[in-house]
């Protein structure tokens, strides 16, 4: 009886890992494509173009590239959190426009809009640091809501990463 019980454990730890694998690799591959189409989104909005639903998954067609740089962003952010975890916070601030650039230039490869990110960042992670600081009370309102509150946060944070972008893309390029 025990061994009967010890089997069904060990077959149901092989079959609960594989639905977890199965639903990572779901998530790394939706959420990397969406990622990129809602950066375009926001993009849109922000230029004060029309923004419709079918930009979330207008990049479908280069989806390797999606899921690449984001393997690839988390790659280098990890690599250099084993460093200490200070370098691991300046590299995500580095790579923090990588989508923008993906969803602005998709022709492009991984390390190119990480490069470019890198290049676009430089001198300006701190100020990326004081906006996102400047959320950290909407995010502690947004957790007394039982994160209620996180339908309106999210998105209002998203648009003013945009928003950073689209002034930085505008300052980089004259």
């Amino acid at each position: 009886l025990n061994s009967d019980i010890g089997a069904f454990l060990a077959g149901s730890a092989i079959y609960i890992m594989l639905a977890a694998m199965v639903i990572a690799a779901i998530h790394l591959f939706l959420g990397s494509v969406v990622g990129v189409g809602y950066s375009r989104f926001n993009l849109e909005l922000i230029d004060h173009n029309d923004a419709g639903f079918e930009h979330l998954f207008k990049y479908f067609p280069w989806w390797a590239n999606a899921v690449c740089t984001r393997l690839l962003k988390g790659l280098y952010v990890f690599l250099w959190s084993l460093l200490l975890v200070i370098p691991g916070i300046v590299a995500s601030y580095s790579y923090a426009m990588t989508e923008y650039i993906l969803a602005e230039h998709p022709e492009m490869n991984a390390n190119e809009c990480i490069t470019m990110s890198k290049e676009i960042m430089h001198g300006h992670k701190m100020e990326l640091f004081f906006l996102e600081l400047s959320f950290i009370g909407w995010g502690l309102l947004s957790a007394l809501t039982l994160g209620i509150g996180s339908l309106w946060l999210n998105p209002y944070i998203q648009a003013a990463h945009t928003a950073f972008y689209r002034n930085l893309s505008y300052v980089t390029v004259e």
